[in-house]
């Protein structure tokens, strides 16, 4: 069975995505810093009969990421590496004239260190991932194989996959956003670079879109969010990636063939990648 790290799983979108693979027969590793609600979440994901080893720590500290590569290994490999993770600096947001600095620093660390921390510890796994190989002549179709892929781009190469989850503040200037905004542009190049220096992997930084998520709700707390989507919404784009082995690039989940719709009025004073 393939397998899959995924931070930041005891709710939002990690959870969410981690439900969509363990129903496609994944095994997972799955971290948050609250070992209360990551055990309710590992236990429904066990119900399906997927292996799931869940992990709480903090993804910035160095020990907590070995041991989340270690416990893939014991799994059997690593085949898909998702950095969902994240915090914002500062809670709710405040203008960049007011932004406490030890919150950037905390945003910068958990939302582009730990990410390449986890890639780098995750690198020796990754590439020999048999993911992304070619299928071969009688293999399962797509619809029973965990290892889906259907004709993708044309690629010589095995490996596996890294899913950075960015946000639309990370091209675009809105007031308020612009610690967290930063980090996630950080993210965005270190991806970037990353996919240009290990082509045996598929390497995708995605902009989910709008959701209605727990950090959106810290962020700004006095909006409405009762119209955005919820996270499960969101999912269908990214195994869409999956699905198809698509090329590494940048990605906002609503331009993909399964991504979600739109809102008709959707704020215009926030990202629509902010989760």
């Amino acid at each position: 069975m393939p397998v899959a790290i995924i931070t930041g799983a005891s709710k939002g979108l990690g959870r969410a995505l981690a439900a969509a693979l363990a129903g496609r027969g994944w095994d997972l590793v799955v971290d948050a810093r609250s070992s209360g609600p990551l055990e309710a979440a590992a236990r429904e994901l066990r119900e399906g009969g997927a292996r799931v080893v869940a992990l709480p720590g903090d993804v910035a500290d160095d020990g907590h990421r070995r041991e989340l590569v270690a416990a893939a290994r014991e799994l059997g490999g690593l085949d898909l590496l998702v950095s969902n993770a994240s915090v914002l600096g500062a809670a709710p947001l405040v203008r960049l004239a007011e932004h406490p600095l030890t919150g950037l620093r905390d945003a910068l660390e958990v939302n582009v260190v730990a990410p390449l921390g986890l890639v780098q510890e995750a690198l020796p796994l990754l590439r020999k991932s048999p993911l992304l190989a070619p299928p071969t002549e009688g293999a399962a179709n797509e619809d029973s194989s965990p290892y889906i892929g259907t004709e993708g781009d044309a690629f010589a190469g095995t490996g596996g996959a890294v899913l950075h989850i960015s946000s639309d503040a990370a091209v675009e200037a809105y007031e308020t956003w612009g610690g967290y905004g930063a980090s996630k542009a950080a993210l965005d190049q270190v991806s970037a670079v990353l996919a240009e220096e290990e082509p045996g992997l598929r390497v995708w930084w995605v902009d989910p879109g709008d959701m209605r998520t727990d950090l959106y709700a810290a962020a700004v707390p006095t909006d409405d969010d009762s119209g955005r989507p919820l996270p499960e919404t969101v999912v269908p784009a990214l195994l869409d990636l999956l699905d198809r082995r698509a090329a590494s690039g940048r990605y906002r989940a609503g331009d993909l063939p399964a991504g979600p719709a739109t809102p008709a009025d959707p704020p215009s004073a926030a990202p629509e990648g902010a989760r």
